[in-house]
């Protein structure tokens, strides 16, 4: 193959260079099968993208080279793909790619990038998330099947909230459900929103599913994500490939599906014949945003009958109100045996539960 070649994506000219480098040795995908699969499913990747800041999960030399996390626009940016500034809870900020068309997906697929992580906001209101997301995260001696009951009894609790979920492979071994929302609520609500759905669902079966935050304490159980919903943190998109061997993407999902579909089903592979046959699942998910009263009239209650409040947040989050002490269980009971309960420190913001 050619050492460059241009692509053409609607009115775009998108230039591909080293378009026969291998980027999946293990199926032998090359960097030109990466960016044809994104322009086959470009109507389905732009609807999850759309005028979304978004980090690029970059690996330029295929999943077993180096790789890196690029969250501020790259210097060569075309005029054509606008940029919006987002503030990290750091106080910094920085101006992120936002696509408003395929051709800046192909784009980017060029620079090496495999997944696209986007903010829950909008480039004309980064403050005010537009979708509540919910991570279904298997544990340790629990399966994607595990996910997969969760999920089912997670839509019954939406349901109940007056919301309505979108579910998707992760394109690892867990589930994704996307809530679409107006708005007119924080990243702090939002998030406080997300924990009263999840400790719901963990009331409903307690001895599969977990909020535990503190690795520890989870267990053989489904934890529900709720951080993902922090400020700064971010899920693969839908259509998203996914860096492990057998170049599996996130797959969107009706309902229907849920219960008997595999995550191996969907691939940089066989994707592009399933969205030419049903194309986007989730093309009406912005259709009918909802809201989230009723879930924050629960996690009212929780505080205000059951003393439920915050839970921590993530290591490089800075310090929230109401927030308790990120202090591991096993390490504040050590310190308690040697001090008596002596206020602990909080760990570094390096550290990892």
């Amino acid at each position: 193959m050619a050492d460059s070649l241009e692509l053409t994506v609607g009115e775009r000219t998108v230039r591909l260079s080293h378009p026969d480098k291998v980027y999946f040795p293990e199926r032998g995908f090359t960097k030109y099968d990466l960016a044809t699969y994104y322009l086959s499913v470009g109507d389905g990747i732009l609807r999850a993208l759309r005028d979304r800041p978004t980090t690029l999960e970059r690996y330029p030399d295929g999943v077993t080279g180096e790789s890196f996390f690029q969250k501020r626009a790259p210097k060569n940016l075309p005029e054509w793909i606008p940029t919006g500034r987002i503030a990290f809870p750091s106080g910094r900020y920085a101006d992120e790619i936002c696509p408003t068309e395929t051709a800046a997906v192909l784009w980017a697929a060029n620079l090496g990038c495999l997944t696209f992580h986007p903010w829950p906001v909008r480039r004309a209101n980064t403050d005010h998330p537009d979708e509540l997301r919910i991570d279904l995260d298997p544990q340790p001696g629990t399966e994607y099947a595990d996910a997969v009951r969760a999920a089912l009894e997670l839509r019954d609790v939406l349901a109940g909230l007056g919301l309505t979920g979108w579910p998707k492979t992760s394109g690892g071994r867990g589930l994704h459900v996307f809530v679409p929302i107006t708005p007119e609520w924080t990243f702090v609500q939002v998030r406080r929103a997300a924990i009263a759905v999840a400790r719901e669902l963990e009331r409903r079966a307690p001895q599969r599913i977990t909020t535990a935050w503190w690795k520890e304490e989870r267990g053989k159980k489904i934890f529900v994500d709720y951080n993902q919903t922090a400020r700064d943190r971010t899920i693969a998109s839908a259509y998203s490939v996914r860096p492990r061997p057998h170049a599996p993407v996130s797959a969107p999902l009706r309902w229907d599906e849920v219960a008997d579909a595999l995550p191996e089903d969907f691939d940089l592979g066989t994707m592009p014949a399933r969205f030419a046959d049903v194309g986007d699942v989730h093309a009406g998910m912005d259709a009918e945003p909802c809201g989230l009263r009723a879930a924050l009239e629960l996690a009212d209650r929780d505080e205000r009958e059951h003393g439920l409040g915050d839970l921590p947040y993530p290591p490089e989050h800075p310090k929230m109100k109401g927030e308790p002490k990120r202090v591991q269980p096993s390490r504040a009971r050590r310190a308690g045996d040697r001090d008596e309960g002596a206020p602990q420190a909080d760990p570094p913001s390096g550290s990892s539960p």
